[in-house]
């Protein structure tokens, strides 16, 4: 069951665990141990995002600073790193504060396990969502994706000004996202639940205007509704939107779906 993957992936208690599916937060227990300082806090985040890795010390500069490094540049970088240090001692966040964060030859590796960051839990539940739609058992890939989502809670690092690095890091991030979304959604239509999505699918089109994919999904759980003519207004106004704001014309499946719509009411 889900349960139990997910389960197994949850830190134990008293264990330091890292949240970045919303604000970068530095778990025990309940409490947030995040240093305060906004750069300490940009350099924890890309540290984490390479958990066990050795991260370049150019890539910290890059992310802290972009193109306007400051002519101190690596002295002001260890000033971070100490103080990052100090708050892990601070909080008595592990045993020895520099094996934890360790210095090596061109950059500085952060030795927590991958089941630590809830990216990974996240991405474990995506994979078993995926291998049950696969498998057929789609309430099962429904609940799956469901978890998998419920570990968000709001833009990914959300207290951080991002710079590059962690920019492509939010926007991969935010991709694996929608394509759960997605699978929830899809799933949950062909286990039969398309009534109840109607809604949420609304919802989701009205925030995501050019999204053909949702409205793929919006037009077959109303067509599976009894909602034909319903499901074709939402083409009309898919296809109306992209032809003035893009130019182009919907997508070969969503045309696909539209003549399948009519052929069923032709056939009525």
């Amino acid at each position: 069951m889900y349960s139990e993957q997910q389960r197994t992936d949850e830190p134990a208690d008293g264990s330091v665990h890292f949240s970045v599916l919303g604000p970068l937060e530095v778990l025990r227990d309940g409490v947030d141990y995040a240093p305060s300082a906004p750069k300490v806090l940009a350099l924890l985040a890309v540290l984490v995002m390479r958990p066990g890795k050795m991260v370049h010390i150019d890539t910290l500069i890059r992310e802290l600073w972009s193109d306007n490094p400051p002519r101190t540049v690596r002295t002001t970088l260890h000033t971070y790193v100490y103080h990052l240090r100090r708050c892990i001692m601070q909080n008595d966040l592990a045993e020895d504060a520099e094996k934890l964060l360790a210095t090596k030859q061109s950059g500085y590796t952060f030795n927590i396990d991958p089941s630590q960051v809830d990216t990974h839990r996240f991405v474990r539940l995506q994979q078993l969502g995926y291998e049950r739609q696969a498998a057929g058992d789609h309430a099962g890939a429904a609940d799956a994706c469901r978890a998998a989502l419920d570990l968000w809670s709001g833009p990914p690092l959300a207290n951080i000004h991002c710079g590059p690095v962690l920019s492509a890091y939010r926007t991969e991030l935010l991709e694996l996202r929608r394509s759960v979304l997605h699978l929830r959604i899809e799933a949950e239509i062909v286990s039969g639940r398309h009534r109840e999505l109607i809604g949420e699918l609304r919802s989701l089109t009205t925030g995501s205007p050019l999204d053909e994919a949702l409205h793929g999904q919006l037009m077959r759980a109303l067509g599976r509704s009894g909602r034909r003519s319903d499901a074709m207004a939402v083409y009309r106004m898919l296809r109306t939107r992209l032809a003035g704001e893009l130019g182009v014309e919907p997508c070969d499946d969503l045309q696909s779906l539209h003549r399948e719509l009519i052929s069923e009411g032709d056939h009525r």
